[in-house]
């Protein structure tokens, strides 16, 4: 691989907090095209400001997994709660019933109801989500390089100028001012998309001394027509690289792989069984490689498009990926989607389109059976094919909603008759079982945990309760709730996503 321009992958990753939040695909994009020119143009913002505006806007939601199985377990579909909360102003004098009714297409008897389990849990659930979200944001932005102004300003995100904001209630100038100025252009971008400019207008200046800071809101009315003029390009992501401020940031080539592994552990959020999903596949994919005798470029190309071949998840909902039921068919058929958005996503991105042909047919088959293509034979190249039989063998031996993990002898026999049945590639599947021989088992105990700490970790970071953890340590809640204690002294986290951020960097679970 080559080196890379740092905004192009962030902009990969803006593409994906788009799918998971269920905004419109490249919504991320706009608003930060948007914000740029509002802080550099009309507001006379210097670099480091415009800078902190940029990369907040872009990873606005980089938050927005974190929680998002204890979402679904309330709302169901926590990617469609997600969206209808980016429309409703709790500062309104209308009803948030009627604001549901009127903006999210919810009927009165669903809109009444979501109301009502809102006002229940907000001061406590919601709460806890932002907090998640706040803690997942620090762990996964300073993995990708962020200043501190930004890390700062994404703390601010889910805050509101008259203090009606949540985690912390934060009023007024309290809030950064690069989250003020990406609150000033989200609400434009949100409404533009509905209505063009006046509709712009007059959402901004509606939320004036709410939602938004008056002052910046007023600016913006002012010279709205300035600020929005990026909207008419048809190129919304060359309109990013092309506002970014400089000086303009590359990251190396061997440096690559890492910013590739924070898109993995943002997507495997999604799901408390997902957790350290696309690093395990990565490992083994990557030492299947070098077994193949793959140049050390394409073996780099592979783990990359290992980390990243599961971005597609994050815009179905975790109620999906944690059922331990069956799904419908219409959720099958979501869930088959999900390798069309990595391709989607991939494919958008310059830096990153070579892999998506790799990332994207993870479960595709030989045979013609798998998706989302249903490619099969000789269209599928050699990293696609060990991608593929990784993927199978990482999944077998992790724990899902609907399984335990299978015994790495009942996995290799599961890849073992896939491979009888022409499904997937003999040679590939005997690289992955190799690999799997070869990684190592030796403990791993950084931050100076024990190795019961490790354990509590692990299941902790699952979203496993105080209770769960101690029936299946067989210890007590109380002795859990000891080991978490410190756990969090010496990870420095506080959350259960920030606990599982740390599980992933640190290569903890399976």
């Amino acid at each position: 691989m080559e080196e890379v321009r740092l905004a192009e992958v962030l902009a990969a990753l803006s593409l994906t907090t788009d799918l998971a939040a269920g905004m419109s695909f490249e919504k991320g994009l706009r608003t930060c095209v948007v914000a740029t020119v509002f802080a550099r143009d009309v507001l006379a913002g210097d670099r480091e400001t415009c800078r902190a505006v940029y990369e907040t806007a872009l990873l606005r939601s980089v938050g927005c997994t974190s929680f998002a199985p204890e979402l679904a377990a309330i709302f169901g579909d926590e990617v469609a709660f997600q969206s209808a909360m980016k429309y409703l102003d709790p500062g309104d004098d209308v009803p948030l019933t009627e604001q549901l009714v009127r903006t999210g297409g919810w009927t009165r008897e669903e809109g009444q109801r979501l109301t009502d389990t809102l006002t229940e849990v907000m001061p406590t659930v919601g709460v806890e989500a932002i907090r998640n979200g706040c803690e997942a944001s620090q762990a996964l932005g300073s993995g990708l390089g962020l200043r501190p102004r930004t890390l700062a300003a994404l703390n601010d995100v889910y805050e509101r100028w008259d203090g009606q904001g949540i985690p912390l209630g934060a009023t007024g100038e309290r809030l950064s001012f690069a989250a003020r100025v990406v609150h000033v252009a989200e609400r434009a971008v949100l409404a533009h998309a509905r209505g063009g400019e006046p509709a712009a207008v007059s959402e901004v200046v509606g939320r004036a001394g709410g939602h938004l800071d008056p002052e910046l809101a007023h600016a913006f009315a002012a010279d709205a027509a300035r600020v929005l003029t990026p909207l008419r390009e048809p190129d919304a992501l060359a309109s990013v690289v092309a506002c970014e401020p400089p000086p303009y940031i590359t990251v190396p080539a061997e440096e690559v792989p890492d910013l590739c592994a924070v898109l993995g552990r943002f997507v495997d959020l999604k799901g408390k069984w997902l957790i350290g999903h696309s690093e395990h596949v990565a490992q083994l994919a990557e030492s299947a490689g070098r077994l193949a005798g793959l140049a050390d470029d394409e073996v780099t190309r592979l783990r990359c498009a290992a980390l990243l071949h599961d971005l597609g998840r994050a815009g179905i909902s975790a109620d999906v990926w944690d059922r331990p039921g069956p799904l419908s068919t219409a959720e099958t058929e979501r869930v088959r989607m999900h390798t069309y958005w990595t391709q989607r996503v991939l494919e958008r991105v310059p830096a990153l389109a070579p892999l998506a042909p790799i990332a994207a047919a993870h479960h595709e088959r030989l045979d013609g059976s798998g998706y989302h293509r249903g490619d099969g034979g000789s269209r599928l190249p050699l990293p696609a094919l060990i991608l593929s039989a990784a993927d199978v063998f990482a999944a077998l031996t992790e724990p899902r909603a609907h399984r335990d993990a299978f015994t790495v002898d009942e996995a290799v026999g599961h890849l073992t008759r896939e491979a009888d049945s022409g499904a997937l590639d003999r040679a590939a599947c005997d690289l992955v079982l190799r690999a799997a021989g070869r990684r190592p088992s030796r403990p791993r105990r950084p931050a100076g945990l024990t190795a019961r700490e490790v354990e509590v970790l692990r299941l902790a970071a699952r979203g496993m309760t105080n209770h769960q953890i101690g029936a299946e340590l067989s210890i007590s809640s109380r002795t859990v709730g000891h080991h978490l204690g410190h756990i969090y002294d010496k990870t420095g986290r506080r959350t259960r996503a920030g606990v599982a951020v740390f599980a992933m960097e640190q290569q903890l679970l399976p």
